[in-house]
């Protein structure tokens, strides 16, 4: 492997996509009710980086074990799916 090919082996394709996944929601939904929560002020970042710590493992896993449902979802909804 050589010093610009850093990327990850394709058959890890769906844990990077479920991780990344769980990344990004977890941050805005954390992100989102937080400021419904208590609102914006100085603190912000620090309450929602504290309700991250908790929400991105579960979101992983929850990623993780829900994708083979929504994927089958996908397949009964959208037509000529493999």
């Amino acid at each position: 492997m050589s010093r610009r090919d850093w990327r990850l082996p394709a058959r890890l394709m769906p844990l990077v996509f479920a991780f990344w996944m769980a990344a990004i929601m977890a941050l805005v939904m954390c992100t989102v009710i937080t400021v419904a929560n208590t609102g914006i002020d100085a603190r912000l970042p620090a309450r929602v980086l504290q309700a991250y710590a908790l929400a991105m493992p579960v979101a992983f896993a929850c990623v993780l074990v829900v994708r083979p449902l929504v994927a089958r979802l996908v397949r009964l909804c959208v037509r000529g799916s493999p």
